[in-house]
């Protein structure tokens, strides 16, 4: 089925991306490294799983697309572009993201064993402040774990994944922010965006190769 998204996606958008090579897979979700042509830069293609629109439909998804396109801050991955593509007539949706240059804080944790305390309050700091940020506008992430934080080559943090995200007001309700949408690619152990990745690639902006895989 990941193959039938991938032929999806470049039959809809092979005149704005080139879909390179296939980064993880989630509960609900693929995701891809791809070339933008326009503005010659990587990014990340979040696509919902065609099974999983036709057996629970793409409502979450799509409150995940609203929320995180209403957070705009540095270190929350940013969103750059939606739409749906036709997989077997089906209207599939999907959102770009920045390919990040860099790694999850779960890979590096597991690869250096332990952070030092300034690398630790590091992170917690621009965790902090996203976090601070998405509750100012009425949103609540609920799925804050290592594999979700995305640590750019300068060292930043980045927040990703709002798949479980959900308004202050509630399931379905509305934020000051954003209306309720949402995907849970993240919900179900790593997510396709930030964790599952086989190359280790991690995104975000302000990267070569940046955002939430």
């Amino acid at each position: 089925m990941e193959l039938d998204l991938r032929a999806a996606l470049t039959s809809s958008l092979g005149d704005r991306y080139t879909v390179e090579r296939e980064l993880g897979v989630g509960g609900m979700a693929v995701v891809y490294a791809a070339r933008d042509l326009k503005h010659r830069r990587m990014v990340a293609i979040k696509v919902l799983r065609s099974e999983t629109a036709l057996v629970s439909g793409p409502h979450r998804f799509l409150r995940e697309i609203d929320l995180t396109a209403n957070l705009q801050h540095p270190h929350i991955l940013p969103l750059l572009d939606s739409g749906t593509i036709s997989v077997h007539g089906f209207e599939v949706p999907y959102y770009v993201m920045p390919l990040v240059a860099g790694q999850s804080l779960r890979l590096e944790m597991d690869l250096t064993g332990r952070l030092t305390v300034e690398r630790t309050l590091a992170i917690a700091r621009d965790v902090g402040q996203a976090l601070g940020f998405a509750h100012s506008r009425g949103v609540v992430h609920r799925d804050i774990k290592p594999e979700n934080i995305l640590l750019s080559e300068s060292g930043a943090a980045i927040v990703a994944d709002f798949g479980v995200a959900q308004a202050a007001a509630g399931e379905g309700g509305h934020s000051g922010a954003a209306p309720g949408r949402a995907d849970s690619a993240g919900a179900r152990g790593r997510s396709a965006s930030s964790s599952r990745l086989r190359d280790g690639t991690a995104t975000r902006d302000g990267s070569p190769s940046g955002g939430a895989v």
